[in-house]
């Protein structure tokens, strides 16, 4: 999934790219009649000669200068991808694009200068007019890119916002049918069953919080984000339930901070996280299933979990880590990393802002 991101990426790319090829035909026809008459003054249309010479070096000049000038453009755009990164984004395109006009135009005159091609008249008081007109240039072409990459990145995001809602919808289904499955009703009937009998009081907060579980999942697929902290309370009343099913077998450690909890995260990511080291590994009291949820500093959260190979071994439909990157790939350029080492189980989830990408 983080590879077909990077094939996306590329593709963006590849389009600006093109999109600078197209711009460079529109600019041309008006551009390069116009800076090679500033270039070299009256004998560029003293005959037909001289404007077709003039025009053929002008037009030589002009594609060596527009490359770097389109791969600039690509580069930051890889930088600043984000819609909301329009101003920056613009900004730094137009410092980039001033700095190598500035050194194209300086060499380019200094040549002419120097060589006095088709007997131009150009001087350093003449130069003054060349760079008024090339930052006039430059200030189009930055608004020219920044407008078609924008209105680009907003139909992506209009097209983002309907694939999230159904990649929501699908990891609400998923995680619909791992709760509701006769397997889990009958385990957690049990364990009410018990609960009911000897500890009453236990018994009614099962039932609560197996109502506050049921309510979460069934409300989820209305917000493209949840807070951090809304995620957490929900997680401790899922592993409320798995407690009492499996007693000391189960632990789970949160240690997140006070700016982290006010972070996002897809609806449902730990839950398929605490649900897939339950399902993969043996719970025993005498050597615990410990899970760990953990903020670091650079607005990740880890999720980590021990490795305790059951004897029979569960295939993996890998369908919850995916669900989880598809939310991620289409909500940030951030993606999760997952690692897996010969004694633990981690996934690192970047903590989004409310006004992510997809926003």
């Amino acid at each position: 999934m983080i590879q077909t991101h990077r094939f996306q990426h590329i593709g963006q790319l590849i389009w600006l790219s093109l999109f600078g090829r197209w711009m460079f035909v529109l600019l041309v026809p008006w551009f390069v009649p116009t800076i090679s008459f500033l270039l070299i003054g009256d004998p560029y249309f003293a005959s037909i000669p001289n404007f077709i010479l003039g025009t053929l070096m002008v037009l030589s000049m002009t594609i060596l200068a527009f490359v770097p000038h389109d791969w600039a453009a690509q580069y930051i755009a890889q930088k600043y991808p984000s819609i909301h990164s329009s101003l920056k984004r613009a900004a730094y395109t137009a410092l980039a694009f001033c700095i190598l006009t500035g050194i194209y135009i300086t060499g380019y005159g200094l040549f002419i200068i120097r060589f006095r091609p088709l007997n131009a008249q150009l001087d350093a008081g003449k130069m003054v007019n060349v760079y008024l007109f090339e930052l006039l240039a430059v200030l189009l072409l930055t608004c020219l890119y920044e407008v078609n990459y924008s209105l680009r990145k907003w139909k992506e995001i209009k097209t983002n916002k309907e694939a999230i809602k159904k990649a929501g919808l699908q990891g609400q289904l998923q995680s619909l049918k791992s709760q509701v499955n006769p397997h889990f009703l009958f385990n957690s009937l049990n364990t009410l069953s018990a609960l009911i009998n000897d500890e009453p009081a236990r018994a009614e907060q099962f039932v609560d919080e197996m109502a506050k579980v049921y309510r979460y999942l069934l409300q989820t697929n209305q917000h493209e984000l949840t807070t951090l902290e809304t995620e957490i309370r929900f997680i401790k009343s899922y592993y409320h339930l798995l407690r009492t099913r499996y007693d000391k077998g189960l632990e789970l450690v949160i240690n997140v901070s006070d700016s982290a909890q006010n972070k996002y995260i897809p609806p449902l990511t730990l839950q398929l996280l605490v649900e897939n080291a339950v399902k993969h590994n043996t719970i025993l009291e005498k050597n615990p299933l410990l899970i760990e949820i953990t903020s670091l500093e650079n607005d990740e959260l880890e999720v980590r979990n021990n490795l305790l190979e059951k004897s029979t071994r569960v295939k993996s439909t890998k369908l919850g880590l995916a669900n989880i990157e598809a939310k991620y790939k289409l909500l940030s350029d951030r993606q999760p990393v997952i690692d897996l080492s010969a004694d633990h189980f981690t996934v690192l989830l970047p903590l989004l802002m409310q006004n992510s990408e997809n926003q």
